[in-house]
């Protein structure tokens, strides 16, 4: 038998029939519906169809609920029609929705980890791109269009080409006070928006296996931000012991079996990648994007890159615009830039231990004078976690807003929930993605780990977290 990687050995499992030219129908273990799926059931109740599979369909309405002082009103059953529609078809298909007074909502990335809903081995489909988040538990996940929701709603199977293995291998170790965040963005900063398409890749190396669960999420969330729709790590005891005793786990009776199987899953030692990239973990030093794209990316220490000189073609047409839009100086430094807003949130960067690493920043100071900031955690579950330690106390204390589980900011739920920046507005994010006009119309948003976002909350500038006596406060 031939070596295989990780990848190779879930999409094996999952193929029920080769359908040529590089393409296969794959069964889809679990589909997460959000939201923003409000068309594919408008198209499936058209037909007349049932959903194939209720048992495998999980469904929150985290992109457009919101998580400030407009909760309780969204909360009404007739306030949101994106959560009305998942209620409606929820109550007509029959599958499990975490409604918003659900004491385990929350973004459908994170609840899918925390409910155990992702596991090792499984192949899990959704309409966001980020669904590549759950990868870090050894699985296939990945984003969907509108017209993909419908067939797997309607047969629980999805029509994929196989794609090429790569491996992006991290040595070393990352430096104190630099993180998952930090290593992510620095991949993106060296691999581009492009470098990992039509790839599905496994993040591997000693910096990877010594990472948390939550940092290992961290990283396979931004995996599409490299071109990637699929990005894994093999599952390993730091694996099982966040997975057990969860409420979708296996009991106690087959987990022993499940583990088993599960680390069957690792890429076996002679298998090939397709292509294979490197990076020195203690080489990354904290990061903020500076441009359009989180391949625009720099360390703190760094200045706005002067490139007109070195670039050609649409290559030129992306810095220069990158350059207009953002409205900063090549050549100038990163860090003192000012800003307006501070977001920490997303599934990239909403849960506990990253609520943790944001709050010892800032407790004991205050929020800079200017600067509107808040958090919104990851889950209802985090929140509550959180509230048990105290620290929605020291973030409110310093002049954060606390607020609820919801995609917030980070998808720009609309300027009625006032969780989007006006024009002209910088933006100091912990999400994932920096596209024009994503925070709200005219916005500039420099994408950073929960540890410097709070730092620039308190400096009302980007700084360097680790010299906290430049922040003052």
């Amino acid at each position: 038998m031939s070596a295989k990687t990780l990848f190779d050995k879930i999409w094996d499992r999952h193929v029920i029939k080769d359908l040529g030219d590089g393409f296969s129908l794959i069964f889809v273990d679990r589909h997460m519906v959000n939201d923003m799926a409000g068309r594919g059931f408008l198209t499936l109740n058209k037909r007349g169809l049932p959903v194939a599979h209720p048992e495998f369909t999980f469904a929150a309405a985290d992109h457009t609920v919101a998580t400030l002082e407009a909760r309780k009103a969204s909360a009404k059953p007739d306030d949101n029609p994106y959560a009305v529609n998942l209620r409606d078809n929820s109550r007509q298909h029959g599958f499990r929705l975490f409604d918003l007074d659900d004491p385990d909502f929350g973004i459908i990335h994170v609840i899918s980890a925390e409910q155990a809903l992702a596991l090792p081995g499984t192949t899990i489909a959704c309409g966001d791109s980020h669904t590549c988040t759950l990868g870090a538990l050894g699985a296939i996940a990945w984003g969907l269009g509108q017209s993909d929701i419908v067939h797997i709603l309607a047969t629980q199977t999805s029509v994929q080409r196989k794609p090429l293995n790569m491996r992006i291998n991290v040595t070393g170790r990352l430096a104190p006070d630099v993180s998952a965040k930090d290593l992510i963005l620095a991949l993106a900063a060296e691999l581009g928006v492009a470098g990992c398409v039509g790839h599905a890749v496994e993040f591997a190396g000693d910096a990877i296996r010594r990472m948390s669960m939550d940092e290992r999420f961290t990283i396979c969330n931004m995996a599409v931000e490299m071109g990637a729709r699929f990005g894994l790590i093999s599952p390993d005891d730091v694996t099982f012991d966040y997975l057990r005793g969860r409420p979708s786990a296996p009991d106690a009776d087959a987990w022993d079996a499940a583990v088993a199987d599960w680390r069957s899953l690792a890429t076996d030692a002679t298998a090939a990648f397709d292509a294979e990239r490197t990076l020195d973990a203690s080489r990354v030093e904290p990061q903020v994007s500076w441009g359009i794209n989180p391949g625009q990316t720099i360390g703190i220490s760094a200045t706005i890159p002067s490139l007109s000189g070195q670039l050609t073609g649409s290559a030129l047409a992306t810095y220069e615009t990158a350059v207009d839009y953002s409205g900063l100086v090549p050549g100038a430094p990163i860090a003192g830039t000012p800003i307006d807003i501070v977001f920490i949130g997303s599934c990239n960067n909403a849960r506990l231990s990253d609520l943790r690493v944001a709050a010892r920043v800032v407790e004991g100071r205050r929020v800079a004078s200017g600067v509107r900031a808040w958090v919104s955690p990851g889950s209802e579950r985090v929140r509550r976690e959180a509230e048990a330690e105290g620290l929605d106390q020291i973030f409110m204390s310093a002049g954060f807003g606390w607020g609820h589980s919801g995609c917030s900011m980070c998808a720009g739920a609309g300027d009625q929930m006032r969780e989007i920046g006006a024009s002209g507005q910088r933006i100091a994010s912990t999400t994932n993605r920096n596209f024009v006009g994503r925070q709200g119309p005219g916005t500039r948003t420099h994408l950073l780990s929960p540890a410097m976002a709070a730092a620039a909350a308190i400096a009302g500038r980007i700084v360097d977290v680790r010299s906290l006596e430049a922040i003052g406060g």
